[in-house]
């Protein structure tokens, strides 16, 4: 029974081995094509070489080729949602192939295994091997096709290993290792290097995401870590040096570092407030001395009373006074000449209050102590009582 090919194949290959199959006759159908027991799946790492086996017999004759043979060697590629791919081809002499692809031996041979070398991932899928056989004569003398699985691995591309968290005592961090390429996927394995090795398994390794958590760090857990990723087909490893240290972490000199400059931008604006404020009420005060109204002056008339130097209203004679009252004069009082001018007199000073005992003043006819007489070496002239509205101030 001829093998066709599965969904994916071309229209074209199915109707070609339909009508090679219509052809052979009973025969011509004793044309077999085999392949090794247990080698019809075939795995092969990539960037490597493999051999896809095949070889094709007739019942009854030779096992060697005769001279009369012409065979079709065909060889395809199917692969899953793609249309079927010729890889190698020989007819009469004739070879095509693609890069890398070749018989293991040289025609003519009933022997036609396939060669690959320098493998591809995209190398993996299903090949066919189809053979038909005719004479010198050109006539059809059988055909016989068989189905090989290649499946090309990938080895771990070398990873890549990260250190997440702070080392520092008593914090935690984790180790992470991928790889970016690997088929079948690959897994991972933590190991510390001497002098104090220590191989980590779960929980604190994940074998399938390739972390390792490391919980309340420690001086003495320092040391070169290894993660190994590793498939069927080969592995890769990348390492990471852990220093725990005993000191602030970065973020705390960050942020001592950031309050320290708050605190002096604080301490600036601060300051610069204040300096404005002290400047804001000078000029305050400079509007209100200019805004202000200067006292008046009271008009004092004509033969007022003078003030003393330091300020004290000593008398005060009022036009009333240039005009007494006619009282009559007392006997033995002296009468004042119309020539004499009232002068002004500075009040009598105020006994001090350190002595023991203040010598009293003894006043005069006319309300002036003696004292001031004799000191002004004025005339005793008697003044008109003052009513109380008129009274010193």
């Amino acid at each position: 029974m001829v093998s066709l090919p599965g969904p994916p194949a071309a229209s074209l290959l199915r109707v070609l081995f339909l009508g090679l199959s219509a052809l052979a006759s009973p025969s011509q159908a004793q044309l077999e094509l085999h392949v090794p027991a247990g080698l019809s799946r075939l795995q092969a790492v990539e960037g490597e070489a493999v051999v896809l086996p095949a070889w094709y017999a007739l019942k009854g004759e030779a096992s060697s080729a005769q001279p009369w043979e012409a065979p079709l060697v065909l060889w395809f590629l199917e692969r899953k949602g793609k249309h079927p791919q010729q890889v190698f081809s020989y007819n009469n002499g004739i070879v095509t192939s693609k890069t890398g692809v070749s018989l293991v031996y040289s025609m003519p041979t009933r022997n036609v295994s396939l060669q690959l070398q320098g493998l591809q991932e995209e190398d993996s899928g299903s090949y066919l091997c189809s053979v038909n056989l005719y004479d010198s004569q050109k006539a059809h003398r059988g055909f016989s096709s068989k189905r090989l699985e290649l499946d090309v691995l990938v080895p771990p591309v070398p990873p890549s290993c990260h250190l997440q968290g702070s080392p520092r005592v008593g914090t935690n961090v984790t180790l992470s290792c991928q790889s970016p390429r690997s088929k079948p996927t690959a897994q991972y394995q933590w190991e510390r290097l001497p002098p104090s090795p220590q191989v980590f398994f779960e929980p604190v390794s994940d074998a399938i995401h390739g972390s390792l958590s490391l919980t309340n760090l420690s001086a003495s857990m320092s040391g070169v870590y290894v993660c190994k990723a590793h498939n069927k087909a080969g592995s890769a490893q990348c390492n990471v040096t852990l220093e725990v240290s005993t000191g602030p972490g970065p973020a705390v000199v960050a942020g001592a570092v950031v309050g320290t400059l708050v605190g002096l931008g604080l301490l600036a604006g601060l300051f610069l407030l204040y300096h404005r404020w002290n400047k804001a009420l000078e000029e305050l005060a400079n509007d209100i001395k200019e805004d202000a109204i200067a006292p008046r002056t009271l008009p004092w008339p004509k033969g007022s009373d003078t003030i003393s130097k330091n300020g004290t209203l000593s008398s005060v004679t009022s036009a009333r006074a240039l005009h007494p009252l006619q009282v009559p004069p007392r006997p033995g009082a002296l009468t004042p000449t119309p020539s004499l001018s009232v002068q002004a007199l500075p009040s009598p000073r105020l006994p001090r209050t350190d002595e023991a005992h203040p010598r009293p003043i003894s006043p005069i006819p006319g309300g002036l102590p003696s004292s001031v007489l004799s000191c002004r070496e004025a005339v005793p002239v008697k003044v008109p009582a003052q009513s109380q509205a008129e009274s010193l101030v």
